[in-house]
Formats: C-alpha cells, structure tokens, sequence
C-alpha cells in the first residue's frame, strides 16, 4: 500500500535527483580569498510537483493585499499565476482544465509564520520532542530544520483542513537566542530539503520574558528581565567583534577565523542575511528589543505572539517590524494576561503588520476561523476592516515577514500558484478546502479520495473501529 506521498515522490524522482545543489562560492574579485565553507550547506532540493493548466472561474477572489472580485477568475499554468480577473477578459488556450467556482471563494494559500510541525511532531511523546535545545541561554548554533520529521501527520492535516501551503518552522522558546527557524512549502518530501522554500532567508528565533527567566534561573542564570537583556546584548557585542574579524579576512586574506556556529548566526542577522524572530509579549519588553537592535544594526523582523503589541502599534509600525498574533489566546502566564480580542485589528489600523499565526497543530488547522474571530472583534470596536483587507493577515504579511513576498502570498501573476478554492465563505466556521494548490500541482481534492494526503507514518496504524 502506498500513500500520496510516496506516489507523489515516485512521480517526480527524477527531476528531485538533478535538482541536487552545491553550496557555491561567490567571488568577490580576482584578488579576494576563496570562499572557505557554504553559507548554505544544507540547500533545498524542493521541486514543485507536476499540474495542469487550470481556470477557476464564477468565485468570489480575495487577492491576498486587499482586493476583492465578485465572480472572478483565476488561471494557472506552469506553476505561476497568470491571469486574475475575469474569464472574458483573458486570453485562455483551448481545452484548458476549467472549475465551476460558483459560490466558492479562492484565496492565496494561508502561510503560517509560527509552527513547530516536524520538530513538535504527532504523536506527541518525549521521543519526537525536539524543538528546544534547552542547555544554554543561546543556542544560536542549532538549526531546527535538523529535526523536522518530514512525515508528521499535521502537515498534511495544515493542507487539507487549513489551506496551509507555506509555513515557518521555529525553534522553541527556552533560549534567548533559540536557534535559526526555517521555511518550508508544504508539500511530502523524504526529507526536510525536499521541502525547503527555494532561498528562503533563515530566521533566528530569539525569546525575551518569562521562558528564559524560568529555563534557566535555577542554572545559573539569566534569573531575571534585567539578565536576559544584559546576556544577549553580551552575545551580540561578540557578534559584532567576529563580524569584524571575518569582515577583514574576507576583504584582505590572511589567516582564516576559526569558525564558531553560533556567531555564524548572530554574523548572518548582523549582515542582513537571517531575520529575527523574537518570541515576546509584553510592550514594554517589545520597546527594548527594538532599542537593542539599534544599538547593534540589525532589525527585528517581527515579534511572535506579540500579545501587547496594540501598545506600541505605531513604534511598530515605524520600525516596519511585524507582529504574529493570536486571535484570543490569553492568561496562560502572566505575560499574556493583558491581552484584547481587537489586538490584531488594533495593529493593522495603526498602519502595522499585523499577521495571524498558531503556534499550535490545530490551530494552524483553522487560522482562517482565527482570523474571522479578530476581525469581528475589529468591527465590534468600530474598524472598518473589509473581508478582503483582512486575508492580509493570512499571507500577505506572513509572506513580508518571511522574505518571501516577492514569489507568494498573493494571486498576482508571476507569483507560485498557491492558492486555495474554498467551499464556501472562508470565514465560515462551516467552511473547509475544497482544493488545494502548491506551485500549481493539484495535492488536496476533497471530491478525490487519492488526492488526500496520507503520510507511511500513518499507513497501517489501527483507526477507529479496527480489532486491537
């Protein structure tokens, strides 16, 4: 018996086969020193799947940055957009796949900036748990794509359940510097390169609050707010010294540095090249991080959870630094306790970017109810904020914060055909994915039984009713 993903794998072997890359070099002149070691050792080897050309038409589009068509359409071929609009207007090839999309709406594919899928995988049992590295306050040196089990059944449930076509994969929250995060089509692979965003930026999960103060106060430290800051800006001062080293090095020649993996981290978000992504909640504590990052030239990509974020949404706003929210989720610990239902409405109004994200399995399952929840808690306040406006949350931001933008996150033409047809209003608890597109292969069809992902980890277990 074999399951979609092995299918799937066996269909496009070949092509996964010459799509082996080899970190590279770049010259920086004739008379620069060579390149010593990959920046990029583990590259992705990500290779869409095979799709037909496919018109949707008669459905209701939000275009992932505001927009919205009545009785739109869409068109991809080639794995990329082509046309958004409507059928009469475009210029279509014959014989051409074409779906009836009348009472159905088709949206970008929902990409979710805060999972632990694959290192946090199903069944949750102390061996597959492998998302916090929780030995020393910075961790920088670990990347947690090195525990991502590829056949984690909450991929496919993401899919098929949320119309989750893109996420990222962080590190826990234990550390102050947890590790580099990693961004990932979803889609079956054998392996986590198989799944790799093709030149996606790293990210470093950094953490600030209550998780490093209880980690680590009964290990020597940091025990304290105060600690935690003293420590990391320790670390980034390091940072800065070995940038300076390999700054000279690469520019001169000479002896080479010794190579340290934890500053390759902190190097890499320093020269521009890895995004942070500080798990924190509190405003006061947001403030200080983005204080810290001008003290060291690097720039807060976005704050995850980010539960006070409606505090500071115009010093936000101002650093062009995101925030990953959840709709309602409060009070588990006294740092998210002041937490409002209007927080990601509040952020957006401000002129923020305000995104919807899960941090949970099921959550990422319906981060299209969770956003229906705050945008009705938006109105309730007196924010005008459209339907269409609000799928911003969903992956248009998700998709800025992730560098990624320029290739996903909304239905424009050129950009990867990941796109959801859903059953219905999307904001509708009784709404589901009807289909589900990633770089235009058709890998979700709720009408065919085939086309509903099923991982080997999953073929065989006892289901519901089976003799035990």
């Amino acid at each position: 018996m074999r399951s979609l993903f092995q299918h799937l794998a066996l269909a496009t072997s070949a092509l996964a086969l010459t799509a082996c890359q080899v970190g590279g070099t770049e010259s920086a002149g004739d008379n620069a020193p060579p390149q010593r070691f990959s920046k990029d050792p583990y590259p992705s080897r990500y290779q869409p799947y095979p799709g037909v050309p496919t018109l949707i038409t008669n459905a209701t589009i939000f275009d992932g940055v505001g927009g919205r068509i009545d009785n739109g359409a869409v068109y991809i071929a080639n794995g990329k957009i082509e046309a958004v609009g409507h059928a009469a207007a475009m210029a279509l090839p014959e014989g051409i796949a074409t779906i009836d999309g009348t009472g159905m709406y088709v949206t970008p594919g929902i990409i979710d900036v805060h999972s632990h899928l694959g290192n946090y995988p199903a069944p949750s049992v102390q061996a597959h748990s492998d998302g916090n590295e929780a030995t020393d306050p910075n961790t920088a040196y670990v990347w947690t794509e090195h525990s991502i089990w590829p056949q984690d059944p909450g991929f496919s449930r993401a899919l098929a359940n949320g119309g989750v076509t893109a996420l990222q994969v962080l590190p826990g929250s234990a550390n102050l510097f947890g590790g580099r995060s990693v961004t990932l089509k979803n889609v079956p692979g054998r392996n986590v390169m198989d799944m790799k965003f093709p030149s996606a930026p790293y990210g470093l999960k950094m953490a600030c609050g209550e998780n490093p103060k209880r980690v680590y106060g009964g290990k020597g430290g940091p025990a304290s707010r105060m600690a935690n800051v003293a420590v990391t800006r320790e670390q980034w001062i390091k940072a800065e010294a070995y940038d300076r080293e390999w700054d000279k090095y690469e520019a001169k020649g000479g002896k080479m540095p010794k190579r340290d993996l934890t500053l390759d981290t902190l190097r890499g978000v320093l020269d521009g090249e890895i995004l942070v992504h500080n798990h924190c909640y509190r405003a006061d504590e947001m403030s200080i991080m983005l204080q810290m990052a001008k003290e060291f030239g690097y720039k807060v990509t976005s704050f995850q959870h980010a539960v006070e974020a409606y505090k500071i949404a115009d010093l936000l706003a101002e650093a062009g630094t995101c925030s990953a929210m959840w709709a309602d989720w409060y009070g588990f610990k006294m740092e998210s306790y002041d937490a409002i239902n209007e927080n990601i409405p509040f952020v957006h109004a401000a002129g923020g970017c305000a995104i919807t994200h899960s941090d949970d399995p099921d959550g990422i399952q319906r981060l299209n109810q969770e956003t229906a929840k705050a945008l009705a808690a938006g109105r309730r306040a007196g924010l005008d904020i459209s339907d269409a406006e609000a799928w911003t949350w969903l992956s248009a931001n998700p998709a800025r914060s992730l560098g990624i933008f320029d290739r996903t996150g909304s239905l424009e033409p050129g950009k990867m055909a990941d796109v959801v047809l859903w059953n219905g209003n999307p904001y509708s608890v009784y709404t589901r994915p009807a289909k589900v597109w990633v770089d235009g292969a058709l890998l979700y069809d709720a009408a065919n039984p085939a086309l509903r992902p099923t991982s080997d980890f999953e073929l065989g277990q006892p289901g519901e009713g089976d003799v035990k």
